[in-house]
Protein backbone atom coordinates (compact mmCIF):
# COMPACT_ATOMS: atom_id res chain seq x y z
CA UNK A 1 0.00 0.00 0.00
CA UNK A 2 1.25 3.19 -0.74
CA UNK A 3 1.72 5.79 1.45
CA UNK A 4 -1.49 7.89 -0.20
CA UNK A 5 -3.52 5.08 0.06
CA UNK A 6 -2.43 4.48 3.52
CA UNK A 7 -3.62 8.04 4.37
CA UNK A 8 -6.66 7.81 2.34
CA UNK A 9 -7.59 4.24 3.82
CA UNK A 10 -6.85 4.90 7.36
CA UNK A 11 -9.08 8.52 7.06
CA UNK A 12 -11.91 5.99 5.61
CA UNK A 13 -12.16 4.20 8.64
CA UNK A 14 -11.66 6.64 10.98
CA UNK A 15 -14.81 8.24 9.70
CA UNK A 16 -16.78 5.35 10.14
CA UNK A 17 -16.36 4.41 13.55
CA UNK A 18 -17.89 6.49 16.27
CA UNK A 19 -14.88 5.81 18.81
CA UNK A 20 -12.39 8.69 19.11
CA UNK A 21 -10.01 6.08 19.87
CA UNK A 22 -9.53 5.43 16.45
CA UNK A 23 -7.80 7.69 14.19
CA UNK A 24 -6.86 8.55 11.47
CA UNK A 25 -3.07 9.52 12.82
CA UNK A 26 -2.99 6.09 14.97
CA UNK A 27 -3.70 3.78 11.67
CA UNK A 28 -1.39 5.73 9.00
CA UNK A 29 0.86 5.08 12.23
CA UNK A 30 2.02 8.62 12.65
CA UNK A 31 1.78 8.25 16.13
CA UNK A 32 -0.21 6.40 19.34
CA UNK A 33 -2.92 7.87 21.38
CA UNK A 34 -0.33 8.99 23.84
CA UNK A 35 2.56 9.60 22.41
CA UNK A 36 3.56 11.30 18.75
CA UNK A 37 5.90 8.42 17.93
CA UNK A 38 5.39 5.94 15.01
CA UNK A 39 4.02 2.83 17.21
CA UNK A 40 4.66 0.54 14.27
CA UNK A 41 7.19 -0.65 11.67
CA UNK A 42 4.55 -0.33 9.76
CA UNK A 43 0.93 1.34 9.46
CA UNK A 44 -1.54 -0.25 11.66
CA UNK A 45 -3.96 -0.46 8.85
CA UNK A 46 -1.90 -2.04 6.68
CA UNK A 47 -2.53 -5.36 8.48
CA UNK A 48 -6.38 -5.43 8.17
CA UNK A 49 -7.88 -7.17 5.81
CA UNK A 50 -10.10 -6.02 3.11
CA UNK A 51 -13.46 -4.49 4.31
CA UNK A 52 -12.52 -5.17 8.31
CA UNK A 53 -12.61 -2.13 9.90
CA UNK A 54 -11.60 -1.22 13.70
CA UNK A 55 -14.26 -0.23 16.33
CA UNK A 56 -11.58 0.58 19.30
CA UNK A 57 -7.89 0.80 20.13
CA UNK A 58 -6.15 0.22 22.47
CA UNK A 59 -2.35 1.10 23.38
CA UNK A 60 0.61 0.47 25.47
CA UNK A 61 4.01 1.47 25.48
CA UNK A 62 6.59 -1.37 26.98
CA UNK A 63 4.08 -3.32 28.50
CA UNK A 64 3.12 -5.60 25.19
CA UNK A 65 0.81 -8.25 25.42
CA UNK A 66 1.65 -11.58 27.56
CA UNK A 67 0.13 -14.78 26.89
CA UNK A 68 -0.91 -17.82 29.03
CA UNK A 69 -0.18 -15.70 32.26
CA UNK A 70 0.70 -11.45 32.22
CA UNK A 71 4.35 -11.84 32.91
CA UNK A 72 4.87 -14.09 29.66
CA UNK A 73 5.26 -11.32 27.39
CA UNK A 74 5.85 -10.03 23.95
CA UNK A 75 7.16 -6.63 24.21
CA UNK A 76 7.70 -4.13 21.49
CA UNK A 77 11.66 -2.84 20.65
CA UNK A 78 13.52 0.78 21.20
CA UNK A 79 10.64 3.42 20.54
CA UNK A 80 7.90 1.33 19.28
CA UNK A 81 4.67 0.79 20.76
CA UNK A 82 1.55 -1.64 20.89
CA UNK A 83 -1.67 -1.19 19.11
CA UNK A 84 -4.56 -3.06 19.64
CA UNK A 85 -7.05 -3.06 17.23
CA UNK A 86 -10.68 -4.25 17.98
CA UNK A 87 -12.44 -5.31 14.62
CA UNK A 88 -16.19 -7.05 14.02
CA UNK A 89 -14.69 -10.24 14.22
CA UNK A 90 -11.35 -10.49 15.82
CA UNK A 91 -8.80 -8.61 18.71
CA UNK A 92 -5.35 -8.09 16.65
CA UNK A 93 -2.58 -7.02 18.64
CA UNK A 94 0.50 -5.42 17.05
CA UNK A 95 3.90 -5.36 18.80
CA UNK A 96 6.38 -2.92 17.21
CA UNK A 97 9.34 -4.59 16.76
CA UNK A 98 12.61 -3.31 14.88
CA UNK A 99 12.97 -6.35 12.35
CA UNK A 100 9.13 -6.62 11.94
CA UNK A 101 5.97 -6.51 14.02
CA UNK A 102 4.79 -8.95 15.85
CA UNK A 103 1.08 -10.06 15.28
CA UNK A 104 -1.23 -11.63 17.72
CA UNK A 105 -4.60 -12.37 16.81
CA UNK A 106 -7.64 -13.39 18.70
CA UNK A 107 -10.76 -13.84 16.72
CA UNK A 108 -14.09 -13.49 18.86
CA UNK A 109 -15.66 -16.63 18.00
CA UNK A 110 -12.19 -18.22 19.97
CA UNK A 111 -12.97 -16.51 23.16
CA UNK A 112 -14.21 -18.08 26.11
CA UNK A 113 -14.14 -14.82 28.29
CA UNK A 114 -13.52 -11.63 28.27
CA UNK A 115 -12.56 -9.06 31.19
CA UNK A 116 -11.02 -6.08 32.03
CA UNK A 117 -8.65 -4.68 35.00
CA UNK A 118 -7.84 -1.14 36.70
CA UNK A 119 -4.56 -0.18 38.38
CA UNK A 120 -2.95 2.92 39.39
CA UNK A 121 0.17 2.93 36.59
CA UNK A 122 -1.72 0.71 33.97
CA UNK A 123 -4.94 -1.15 33.06
CA UNK A 124 -5.50 -4.64 31.52
CA UNK A 125 -7.86 -6.52 28.71
CA UNK A 126 -8.11 -10.21 29.45
CA UNK A 127 -9.12 -12.73 26.83
CA UNK A 128 -9.47 -16.32 27.68
CA UNK A 129 -10.01 -19.37 25.46
CA UNK A 130 -10.69 -22.52 25.83
CA UNK A 131 -6.43 -23.34 25.64
CA UNK A 132 -5.08 -19.89 26.84
CA UNK A 133 -5.12 -16.23 27.93
CA UNK A 134 -3.91 -12.94 26.20
CA UNK A 135 -2.78 -10.38 28.57
CA UNK A 136 -3.61 -6.96 26.21
CA UNK A 137 -1.67 -3.87 28.62
CA UNK A 138 -3.46 -0.75 28.44
CA UNK A 139 -1.97 3.04 28.97
CA UNK A 140 -2.74 4.38 32.40
CA UNK A 141 -4.59 7.39 30.37
CA UNK A 142 -7.43 5.07 29.10
CA UNK A 143 -11.08 5.62 30.32
CA UNK A 144 -13.17 3.17 32.12
CA UNK A 145 -15.96 3.60 30.10
CA UNK A 146 -13.51 2.78 26.94
CA UNK A 147 -12.33 -0.31 28.61
CA UNK A 148 -16.25 -1.52 29.04
CA UNK A 149 -17.00 -0.83 25.70
CA UNK A 150 -14.93 -2.96 24.42
CA UNK A 151 -15.45 -5.69 26.62
CA UNK A 152 -18.90 -5.38 26.35
CA UNK A 153 -18.16 -5.40 21.93
CA UNK A 154 -16.23 -8.17 22.21
CA UNK A 155 -18.72 -10.46 25.01
CA UNK A 156 -21.41 -9.54 22.19
CA UNK A 157 -19.39 -11.51 19.66
CA UNK A 158 -18.87 -14.64 21.92
CA UNK A 159 -20.52 -17.74 20.73
CA UNK A 160 -21.34 -20.72 23.19
CA UNK A 161 -19.00 -23.27 22.55
CA UNK A 162 -15.78 -21.45 21.33
CA UNK A 163 -13.07 -22.29 19.09
CA UNK A 164 -9.87 -23.84 19.93
CA UNK A 165 -6.86 -22.01 18.33
CA UNK A 166 -3.06 -23.10 18.71
CA UNK A 167 -1.18 -20.48 21.12
CA UNK A 168 1.56 -21.14 18.42
CA UNK A 169 -0.96 -20.02 15.62
CA UNK A 170 -2.67 -16.77 16.26
CA UNK A 171 0.95 -15.14 16.55
CA UNK A 172 3.55 -13.90 13.40
CA UNK A 173 6.12 -11.59 12.78
CA UNK A 174 5.50 -8.84 9.44
CA UNK A 175 7.65 -6.44 7.88
CA UNK A 176 6.82 -4.16 4.60
CA UNK A 177 3.35 -6.42 4.92
CA UNK A 178 4.79 -9.82 4.55
CA UNK A 179 5.82 -12.46 7.23
CA UNK A 180 9.45 -13.00 8.39
CA UNK A 181 9.70 -16.68 9.40
CA UNK A 182 11.83 -16.76 12.80
CA UNK A 183 14.64 -18.95 13.15
CA UNK A 184 15.70 -20.44 16.74
CA UNK A 185 11.57 -18.98 18.30
CA UNK A 186 11.10 -17.75 21.81
CA UNK A 187 8.95 -20.02 24.43
CA UNK A 188 5.31 -18.56 24.04
CA UNK A 189 3.85 -20.65 26.53
CA UNK A 190 3.05 -20.65 30.32
CA UNK A 191 6.79 -22.60 30.73
CA UNK A 192 8.14 -20.27 33.19
CA UNK A 193 9.90 -17.87 31.27
CA UNK A 194 9.56 -14.51 32.48
CA UNK A 195 9.42 -11.39 29.83
CA UNK A 196 10.45 -8.17 31.20
CA UNK A 197 9.71 -8.40 34.11
CA UNK A 198 6.64 -8.25 36.69
CA UNK A 199 9.32 -9.60 38.83
CA UNK A 200 9.87 -5.88 39.98
CA UNK A 201 12.48 -4.91 38.07
CA UNK A 202 10.59 -3.18 34.83
CA UNK A 203 9.76 0.22 34.74
CA UNK A 204 5.69 0.95 33.76
CA UNK A 205 4.31 1.87 30.85
CA UNK A 206 6.79 3.58 29.09
CA UNK A 207 5.17 7.25 27.96
CA UNK A 208 5.13 8.36 31.28
CA UNK A 209 8.59 8.30 31.44
CA UNK A 210 10.01 6.83 34.66
CA UNK A 211 7.04 5.86 36.86
CA UNK A 212 7.47 3.02 39.47
CA UNK A 213 7.08 -1.06 38.53
CA UNK A 214 3.91 -2.65 38.13
CA UNK A 215 1.12 -2.52 41.43
CA UNK A 216 0.57 -5.72 42.72
CA UNK A 217 -2.71 -7.43 41.83
CA UNK A 218 -4.63 -6.66 44.39
CA UNK A 219 -4.20 -2.89 44.14
CA UNK A 220 -6.68 -3.82 40.53
CA UNK A 221 -10.22 -3.31 40.53
CA UNK A 222 -11.53 -6.61 38.45
CA UNK A 223 -14.27 -6.21 36.52
CA UNK A 224 -15.45 -9.97 34.63
CA UNK A 225 -18.46 -9.51 32.52
CA UNK A 226 -20.02 -12.33 30.09
CA UNK A 227 -22.25 -11.31 27.91
CA UNK A 228 -22.05 -7.73 28.52
CA UNK A 229 -23.20 -8.94 32.37
CA UNK A 230 -21.01 -9.06 35.27
CA UNK A 231 -20.46 -12.45 37.07
CA UNK A 232 -18.91 -13.54 39.98
CA UNK A 233 -15.67 -14.34 39.84
CA UNK A 234 -14.56 -17.98 41.10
Amino acid sequence: MTDSGVADTAFTLAEMTSNDSVTMALLAGREGRFTKESPLNDPPVTYLEGTEAPAYALTNAKRGIGRGVKTNTVTPDGDYRTVVLVTGRRTLCLVGKATGDEVIEIPHDAVAAVSYSRGLRKHRLVLRTPESAYHCWVHRKTDTALLEDVTDFIADRQIEEPDTIDDEGPSRVMYRGQPVYKSGGRADGSDGTAADGDDGGEAADGDDGGEAADEDDSEEEFTVTYRGLPVDKE
